[in-house]
């Protein structure tokens, strides 16, 4: 601990007392909830203690400033709630990680550091998958384009571990970060790291995280010692000036210790020697503090102590009045509502017919005028459109831009709408989603794009841990609505392999309240992907619009020359008309005999079979496409199938984990009485080539199937 105030640093009485303050209050919520604990009635013991210095950061920052924190941030949250006025800091971090109902971010559902009130937004992440989410939320106040809902100089705030930093999703961020800022871009973004020296047991080895961020391209690196509390509130002060002037990322690297172990579980003393943690109390942030009080002649130790002592029974006073009128939640709200509740926004047909903007947006041509399109026309028309009905709309993703994606289904939007709304990306997942998740807090409605299915897995816990997760975690409070665009699923003929015809879907339909669309025909995709926006934009929702690479340019059904696969565009002023209800399914061959329930490929695949029965066995056959996989219409699907007492479910996915077992679980769980088969991929890897057709669904299987079924 240094022994004298830092050479030229002067000390603001009064500031330095609201530091002390609010890292006394976070030592003792972190005592306190060891308390609750053992009165089980806490349930959450990963303190602060040794981290509250990070109190300094939120003194530098304006409450205006979005913060997305580390769960070590007890004395960030205590300093910046004594920055506004009636804040009750003691209150909502008790009732927290009492799984209260009163605890005002999550309603019990979570102890989080979050407050919509002081723009603390909530984070569960333990190994800075937030980072991502922070990186889009500067992105996006940098661009300042539309009303993000924070200050013009806002800055963003992001903390994490030093254990942390080693992982993937850190290692994307700060690499998106610095590219951003290499290319010239806005960036109000400052990095916390936290620096313990320890993650969990494994320590990191002595220099690496210095040397990691210290050498990371366009971000400016910053150290400071949490044990120097003068030098660190002034280095807060000034780096915090810097990015707010000047737009541009640091990283503030804060060194700290870990007092009480990782947890309440957690026995220190298996990995670490008694001699290293008692030489760590040296280290204590709060008697660097008190220290520089007493040679600054601001606060005796005395009086330090008396504050000591007023901040424990002021927070134990508050945990003791808790016990037995804790009211929690019974069961947490559902998150995973049937889709009945929205609809696209109404556009009136003497608007549209009088718009200069759409008629310029595509070229003169309107998409109506046109003739029957294909699936990737219909999709792209429907984009264009969307981008004039939603002005908070942006596109972007891999190759969307300039060369219009690579099936061509973005071909002609940036033209249309400019760079400031669609926009290439750099090749990472995580990013792409990390932009929209940011995007979507600052008031735009992203639509980015995943090119591939399988490539949807380096980044899916953006989606899952994220994205998905916040409304529930914010209870409500804070929502990020996106519709995720990712071409996928299999048969696409002359390319492929596994990472180009993946399909497999399992991963997307176990996230609780996210919406699963699959796109399957001309005629219904651009309605669905509009439905999907107004859930986006409506309720939050995190919705993935699957587009079937292999009917993008399909034109025939049944022979060559058919046009059985193309379909007229509709004018705005007939969407109320042509729409589907939301979150149904929808028959689009109707039969007696025999149904065959579907989606995507299995949509003509089931209607080029239901032609051959009616041809070669007399049998009227029933098609129904699901159209959405999550939630899954459960009741939509069972009214469709009156009067039918033989179901073939014809699933693209694998038998293990498909979308099949979803299905015929909900019919029976609803009382029907039929029969029910059904039919699948063979759980494997999509290989190369024509070996494919030995693993992916043909429709000789479907054939079979059906006729074991009616035999």
């Amino acid at each position: 601990m240094p022994e004298e105030t830092s050479p030229g640093v002067d000390v603001d009485p009064g500031l330095l007392l609201s530091y002390l303050d609010a890292q006394l209050q976070s030592r003792h919520l972190d005592l306190a909830l060891r308390w609750l604990q053992a009165q089980r009635e806490g349930f959450y013991t990963i303190g602060s203690s040794g981290h509250e210095s990070n109190a300094a950061v939120a003194l530098a920052l304006r409450p205006s400033d979005p913060a997305l924190l580390h769960y070590r941030s007890g004395g960030f949250y205590a300093a910046r709630a004594g920055q506004v006025p009636g804040s009750t800091p003691i209150s909502d971090v008790l009732h927290s990680a009492a799984a209260s109902r009163q605890d005002p971010i999550s309603g019990g559902r979570h102890k989080v550091f979050g407050h919509r009130g002081l723009n603390i937004i909530p984070q569960t992440s333990t190994i800075a998958s937030h980072l991502p989410r922070a990186m889009g939320l500067a992105f996006a106040l940098g661009r300042g384009t539309g009303d993000t809902g924070y200050p013009a100089d806002a800055v963003v705030v992001c903390s994490f571990g030093d254990a942390s930093a080693n992982h993937s999703t850190a290692a994307g961020a700060l690499n998106a970060v610095g590219y951003s800022a290499h290319q010239g871009l806005a960036m109000p973004l400052l990095f916390v790291c936290e620096d313990n020296g320890i993650g969990i047991s494994t320590r990191s080895p002595r220099g690496w995280v210095q040397r990691m961020l210290s050498g990371l391209p366009g971000i400016d690196y910053v150290p400071a010692d949490g044990t120097d509390p003068a030098h660190l509130l002034a280095t807060a002060a000034d780096v915090v000036r810097r990015v707010r002037a000047e737009r541009r990322p640091a990283v503030l690297h804060l060194r700290t210790v870990r007092f009480m172990g990782h947890a309440g579980s957690d026995a220190e003393l298996a990995y670490r020697t008694r001699a290293e943690i008692l030489a760590e109390y040296a280290l204590d942030p709060i008697l660097a503090t008190a220290a520089l009080l007493a040679r600054e002649r601001i606060l005796s130790p005395a009086e330090t102590l008396a504050r000591y002592q007023d901040a424990r029974e002021q927070v134990m006073d508050a945990a003791r009045s808790m016990l037995g009128r804790v009211e929690r939640l019974a069961s947490p709200a559902a998150v995973t509502a049937p889709l009945t509740t929205r609809r696209v926004p109404e556009v009136s047909a003497a608007a549209r017919r009088a718009d200069p903007d759409r008629e310029r947006s595509f070229g003169g041509r309107p998409p109506e005028s046109r003739g029957p399109l294909t699936l990737a026309q219909s999709i792209n028309a429907a984009l264009h459109d969307a981008l004039l009905t939603w002005p908070q709309t942006q596109v972007f993703g891999e190759d969307v831009a300039r060369k219009g994606g690579v099936y061509g289904v973005t071909r002609g939007l940036r033209r249309s709408f400019g760079a400031a709304r669609v926009f290439d990306t750099l090749l990472d997942e995580q990013t792409i989603l990390g932009v929209a998740l940011g995007g979507a807090l600052a008031g735009t409605l992203p639509i980015p794009e995943i090119q591939y299915l399988a490539y949807l897995h380096n980044a899916e816990d953006q989606l899952r841990g994220e994205a998905a997760s916040l409304r529930f975690f914010s209870a409500g409070q804070y929502g990020n609505g996106m519709v995720v665009r990712i071409a996928g699923l299999a048969y696409q003929k002359g390319f492929g392999g596994h990472f180009h015809n993946d399909n497999s879907v399992a991963v997307l339909r176990d996230i609780p309240g996210l919406a699963l669309a699959v796109a399957t025909h001309p005629a219904t995709a651009p309605a669905l992907l509009r439905q999907c926006l107004a859930l986006a934009e409506q309720e939050g929702r995190v919705c993935v619009f699957l587009e079937p690479i292999a009917l993008y340019h399909r034109r025939d059904l049944h022979v060559d020359g058919d046009g059985g696969w193309l379909a007229d565009y509709p004018a705005p002023t007939r969407w109320a008309a042509t729409e589907n209800p939301l979150g149904e399914v929808r028959t689009v061959r109707r039969g007696t005999d025999l149904a065959l329930v579907t989606f995507g490929n299995g949509v003509p695949m089931s209607l080029r079979v239901a032609g051959a029965l009616a041809r070669q066995r007399r049998v009227d056959a029933r098609v129904v496409d699901l159209q959405w996989l999550s939630p899954l219409p459960a009741a939509s699907l069972r009214a469709a199938l009156g009067g039918i007492d033989r179901v073939l479910v014809v699933d693209e996915t694998r038998a293990g984990g498909g979308v099949s077992e979803a299905v015929v679980a909900a019919l029976v769980d609803g009382g029907f009485t039929g029969r029910i088969s059904r039919v699948n991929s063979v759980d494997s890897y999509v290989p190369l080539g024509p070996a494919a057709d030995q693993v992916l669904l043909g429709e000789d299987e479907v054939r079979a199937a059906a006729d074991a079924l009616l035999d």
